[in-house]
């Protein structure tokens, strides 16, 4: 029989079935060729080329299954990330649209025999966040690129900053207000009652027979001793204004100055963001390790730096080992120590100079410092925040 034309029904319903998803179960992984009934796979396993592929699974089974189950994790986890990002979703879902591609690598060709188990292992390698709920289980990308860790550790540190000017100026603003209380009695708002008469039939009377009655005499003589009282309240009334005055102005006076102290605070604040710079790393400095990649040996421990390369690159010996380590700056941090040792400032207006800790703020995250080098050797530096500085060996 000959074969269909190209524009025949017959043809067309061939295509658009070839073009869609077919049954699982007539699917070969190994030819990786997907048939469309029982009689093609039928066909398809007493084929010659299908017969070689047996005998070169069947020669190391094992490693024709790692392949099939490291193509399956990368392509689902590359789904994950680009389609959800590091939302928290259904596992169903990101499946659904994984096997909607046509070419995908099935789960019976890996070493998983259900999604689940495939979840329960991804969580086990920290490759993502899962968690099981009523209604299934849920999944979630951890992105552990370098360029995103150091944003965000970017935007924490810009937080935690704006925080600390927050609590000052509210700090600030509280001393004020306790320095223009000081001496001084709260006042006690008036209380106002209603007017109320005892008895309704009483009348109200004004007595004015001291001014009226009096003779010429007596007003005179009031007059007299009134005009001779008045000056001395007078003056005693000026002299307490004029100290009042007095006190203001030198609370005035106070209050300006610390204005002016405030915004010097300012001034040299934004003189040491421009001195800023995005690498830190110096030679002859301890720093911590706090990257994972490197596995639990290497882990939190403490290394000495030998080589600064292009900035942000760092040639380490471990303090403990020995071994040296090539890391970039992002994994890496600055080591605080004991009070009285010696450290150097890392950023900031007095970059590059040696100092003696003196003490730590733990709740402002910084430091007071003394410098021991240079031509301001023993002057204290105050606020100075952790990762400015570091521990010399």
């Amino acid at each position: 029989m000959g074969k269909a034309d190209f524009l025949s029904p017959k043809a067309i319903g061939n295509r658009i079935k070839s073009k869609g998803l077919q049954k699982l179960r007539w699917y070969c992984q190994m030819c990786q060729k997907q048939c469309r009934d029982e009689n093609g796979f039928k066909c398809h396993c007493m084929a010659e080329s299908h017969q070689r592929q047996l005998l070169l699974a069947s020669e190391d089974p094992n490693q024709f299954m790692d392949y099939f189950s490291d193509e399956f994790k990368r392509d689902f986890l590359e789904l994950l990330r680009r389609r959800f990002g590091t939302k928290r979703v259904h596992n169903n879902i990101v499946y659904n649209e994984y096997i909607g591609h046509r070419e995908h690598v099935h789960m019976n060709s890996t070493q998983w025999e259900t999604l689940t188990d495939f979840t329960k292992w991804v969580g086990k390698e920290g490759l993502a966040k899962v968690d099981e709920t009523p209604k299934g289980w849920y999944i979630q990308y951890i992105d552990r690129d370098p360029e995103t860790i150091r944003r965000q550790e970017e935007l924490e540190r810009k937080k935690k900053q704006d925080l600390d000017d927050e609590e000052r100026g509210a700090k600030f603003i509280e001393e004020q207000v306790r320095r223009g209380m000081d001496g001084r009695e709260p006042e006690e708002a008036p209380t106002f009652t209603e007017l109320k008469r005892e008895n309704e039939e009483e009348k109200i009377a004004f007595n004015m027979a001291s001014s009226s009655v009096a003779g010429p005499s007596k007003p005179s003589s009031l007059l007299g001793a009134s005009a001779l009282k008045a000056p001395a309240g007078a003056t005693a009334k000026r002299k307490e204004p004029s100290s009042a005055s007095e006190s203001r102005e030198k609370k005035k006076k106070s209050a300006l100055e610390e204005i002016i102290e405030m915004e010097e605070r300012k001034k040299k604040k934004q003189m040491s963001a421009s001195a800023r710079t995005e690498n830190w790393l110096q030679p002859n400095i301890v720093v911590k390790i706090v990257t994972k990649k490197l596995g639990e040996k290497y882990h939190k421990k403490k290394a000495v730096i030998q080589e600064v390369r292009d900035q942000y690159t760092a040639v380490v010996k471990l303090v403990i080992s020995g071994d040296k380590l090539k890391l970039d700056q992002s994994h890496l941090e600055t080591v605080i120590p004991a009070p009285g040792k010696r450290v150097m400032i890392l950023n900031g207006e007095y970059r590059d100079t040696e100092a003696v800790l003196e003490g730590i703020d733990e709740k402002k995250f910084s430091a007071t410092l003394t410098l021991d080098s240079g031509r301001l050797k023993g002057k204290r530096v105050e606020g100075v925040a952790y990762e400015d500085f570091s521990k010399m060996p």
